[in-house]
C-alpha cells in the first residue's frame, strides 16, 4: 500500500466556464506529480469520459469520472458516475449518484449554497470539500470547521478551469491498495486522506473567473467577474 496524490475536483472544455483540453489536463497533472484526478464538468460526464479515453490504459495514472451537478441547493459532486445524473433536486441527486455507486461530495460548502439548513444537507453527503483553491481562506477554514464539527471525512481540488490551477489543491490517499476504483473509493469513504495545498493568490483568482467569463459570456462579464471575487468572503 502507498500514497497517492489526487486533486479531485477539475473542469474540462465540456463545461461552460473552462478552457482546459482534456489532453492538457493528463499531460500537466502527470508533470505535476499527480497519480490521478477526477474529472467533475458542470452537469455532463462527457469531459470526463474524454478524459479517460484519452489517457488509455495507462496503469500509473487515474482518471475518475465525475460532474459537477446544479441542484436547488447549490451544487453537489458525484464521483466514479457511469451516467449523467438527471435531476436538479440536492436529494434527488445524492440518490442518483449513489445509485450508480458513486460518492457524493459538497464542493465549497459557502460558496453558492441555497438552502437557510446547510448542515441539514450534510445528512445526505459522504464527503466535505475542505479545501478549493478557487475560493477564499476564509470560507476554506468554515468549511474546515464545518467537517470537524459534523465528524465528516474532508477532500480537496483545486477546482482548476486553467492549467495553472491544477493540481493546487491535493487530496492525498494513505495507504490506498491501488489505483482501482473500489480501492479509491474505500480509501475516501475511511477517511484515510491527507489535504495538502494553497488557495490561488487573488490576482489569479480574478484571472481564472474572468477567463470562464470571458468564455461563457463574453467581454462585459470580465467586469462583473472582478466585482464578484472581490466580496468574496
Amino acid at each position: 500500500m502507498v500514497s497517492m496524490n489526487f486533486d479531485f475536483h477539475l473542469h474540462t472544455i465540456y463545461s461552460q466556464d473552462s478552457i482546459l483540453h482534456p489532453q492538457k489536463i493528463i499531460k500537466v497533472a502527470k508533470r505535476k506529480g499527480l497519480r490521478g484526478i477526477a474529472v467533475t464538468d458542470h452537469d455532463t460526464i462527457k469531459g470526463a469520459l474524454k478524459t479517460k479515453a484519452m489517457a488509455g490504459k495507462d496503469d500509473t495514472f487515474k482518471v475518475i469520472i465525475g460532474a459537477e451537478v446544479k441542484t436547488n441547493c447549490g451544487d453537489v459532486i458525484g464521483l466514479f458516475l457511469d451516467e449523467d445524473i438527471a435531476s436538479k433536486d440536492f436529494i434527488e441527486v445524492c440518490d442518483e449518484i449513489r445509485g450508480q455507486g458513486g460518492v457524493v461530495v459538497l464542493p465549497h460548502p459557502y460558496r453558492g449554497r441555497r438552502s437557510l439548513d446547510l448542515k441539514e444537507l450534510l445528512k445526505y453527503v459522504d464527503l466535505i470539500e475542505v479545501l478549493n483553491a478557487r475560493i477564499s481562506k476564509n470560507l476554506n477554514y468554515k468549511a474546515q470547521l464545518l467537517a470537524k464539527e459534523r465528524g465528516l471525512t474532508s477532500i480537496g481540488g483545486s477546482d482548476a478551469h486553467t492549467s495553472f490551477e491544477i493540481g493546487r489543491a491535493q487530496t492525498i490517499l494513505e495507504d490506498c491498495a491501488s489505483l482501482d476504483d473500489d480501492d479509491i473509493r474505500k480509501c475516501l469513504l475511511k477517511g484515510n486522506v491527507r489535504i495538502i495545498g494553497t488557495e490561488l493568490p487573488f490576482h489569479l483568482r480574478i484571472l481564472s473567473t474572468s477567463i470562464g467569463k470571458y468564455k461563457k459570456e463574453g467581454i462585459i462579464s470580465l467586469i462583473k467577474a472582478g466585482y464578484k471575487i472581490a466580496f468574496d468572503s
